[in-house]
């Protein structure tokens, strides 16, 4: 059965502290906000990809089970900009050849892990 893809993807976690969530992913990171909903925020990831966060009393204090990983050619300058502001990485940039990908992996101040990848295999789809 052969459907047409969806138009967009959001993803959305648990924060119990939005406003250091919203410092990190606007300051830090540099992503866009596309849509305060008041206690959920919305940033633009990619072109049709977005993650929010919403204020939430049931918000995990450590998560576990999540990786958030972000996709790019540039990891070493992503790492570079990142670590030049302060950020603590968990894994510095490496190839992993078991999926033969390079990636390095950090923490937001909500203690979900981020990972911040490039795909080496040609079956991966690049943007057009």
């Amino acid at each position: 059965m052969e459907h047409a893809p969806f138009d967009q993807q959001v993803t959305f976690l648990y924060t119990l502290d939005l406003a250091a969530t919203a410092r990190f992913y606007e300051q830090v990171l540099g992503l866009s906000l596309v849509l305060d909903q008041g206690s959920c925020r919305i940033y633009r990831v990619s072109a049709d990809g977005f993650l929010g966060f919403c204020q939430r009393a049931e918000a995990p204090e450590a998560p576990t089970g999540i990786i958030v990983t972000l996709v790019t050619e540039d990891v070493d300058g992503w790492h570079g900009r990142l670590a030049a502001r302060g950020v603590i990485f968990e894994k510095a940039p490496a190839l992993n050849p078991t999926y033969n990908i390079y990636h390095c992996f950090l923490r937001d101040p909500n203690g979900y892990l981020l990972e911040i990848q490039s795909f080496r295999d040609p079956a991966w789809p690049r943007r057009e």
